[in-house]
C-alpha cells in the first residue's frame, strides 16, 4: 500500500471512530432520563448492519484490513447503542426496534453472509458483498433523515444530533478520497453519496437550529402530563398543567 493511501486510510479510521462515538452524548441523555424520548433507533440499526457487512468485506478482500478493523470497532459500539435503546425505549418503540434488529441485523446479515459464502467464491464473493454493503452504506448515511418530520413539524433540531450528521459527512468525504486512491468503486460510490447526504443534513440543521418551536404543535409530556413547553437554556418547563383525569378524557 502506498504511503499516501495508508495515511488517508488511517485518517479515515480515526474519523470513523469519532463517527461511531458521536452519538455518545445522546445515549448519555437517554440513560440519565431513562427514556429514548423522540429519538429514532433506525440510524443505529442501519449502522450496525453496515459495519457488520463492511467488516466481512474487509476480511475477505486482500489488503482491506483498515476497512475491517474500524468497522469491527463499529460493531461493538453500535451493539451497545442498540442495547441501550432496547432498555429505555417505550414498549411500542421497543417492539419496532427489536423487530428491525431481528430482520436486518440477524436475518438479513446471516442470509447475505451465508449465501455469498456458499454460492460464490473469490472475486464474485467480494463483489457481491461490496455491492450489498454499498447500497446499505447509502441507507446508513441517509438514515438520520428519519428525524426530518420531527425537525420540520417542531421547528427544532433537538432530535437530529448535529455530531452524527457532521461526522457522517466528514467520514463520507475522507473515504471517498481513499476509494479514489485505491480505485475501489464499492467504497467510492456510497461514501461519495454519503458526503452529499451528510452535507444536506448539515444544511437542514443550519436552517432550523435557531428557529423558534412551532406554536401550533402541542408537545405532550406523558410523565408530567403537561400541555405545551417552554425551552430556555436547554431546560423544558411546562406552560399549562392538566389534571390526569382531563388528560385521559382528552385522549379518549
Amino acid at each position: 500500500m502506498e504511503p499516501l493511501t495508508l495515511f488517508i486510510g488511517i485518517i479515515g479510521n480515526v474519523i470513523s471512530v469519532l463517527m461511531f462515538l458521536s452519538p455518545a452524548g445522546t445515549f448519555w441523555r437517554i440513560v440519565k432520563n431513562r427514556s429514548t424520548e423522540d429519538f429514532e433507533s433506525l440510524p443505529y440499526i442501519c449502522t450496525l448492519l453496515n459495519a457488520s457487512l463492511w467488516t466481512y468485506y474487509g476480511i475477505i478482500k486482500p489488503g482491506a484490513y483498515l476497512v475491517a478493523t474500524v468497522n469491527g470497532f463499529g460493531i461493538v459500539v453500535e451493539i451497545a447503542y442498540v442495547a441501550l435503546f432496547l432498555s429505555y425505549a417505550p414498549r411500542k418503540m421497543k417492539v419496532k426496534t427489536g423487530t428491525l434488529v431481528g430482520i436486518l441485523n440477524v436475518g438479513f446479515l446471516a442470509a447475505a453472509m451465508g449465501v455469498t459464502w456458499v454460492a460464490l467464491e473469490g472475486e464474485g464473493r467480494i463483489d457481491a458483498i461490496g455491492f450489498i454493503s454499498s447500497v446499505l452504506n447509502i441507507v446508513m448515511y441517509g438514515s438520520p433523515l428519519a428525524a426530518m418530520k420531527t425537525v420540520v413539524t417542531s421547528k427544532s433540531v433537538e432530535y437530529m444530533p448535529f455530531l452524527l450528521s457532521f461526522f457522517l459527512s466528514l467520514n463520507g468525504g475522507i473515504w471517498t478520497f481513499y476509494a479514489f486512491l485505491t480505485k475501489d468503486l464499492f467504497l467510492g460510490v456510497p461514501n461519495g453519496t454519503g458526503f452529499l447526504l451528510g452535507a444536506a443534513q448539515l444544511i437542514i440543521f443550519a436552517m432550523f437550529r435557531n428557529a423558534k418551536p412551532s406554536t401550533t404543535t402541542a408537545l405532550w409530556n406523558t410523565n408530567s402530563t403537561s400541555y405545551g413547553t417552554l425551552e430556555e437554556g436547554g431546560h423544558i418547563e411546562p406552560l399549562i398543567s392538566i389534571p390526569d383525569q382531563e388528560i385521559r378524557l382528552i385522549r379518549g
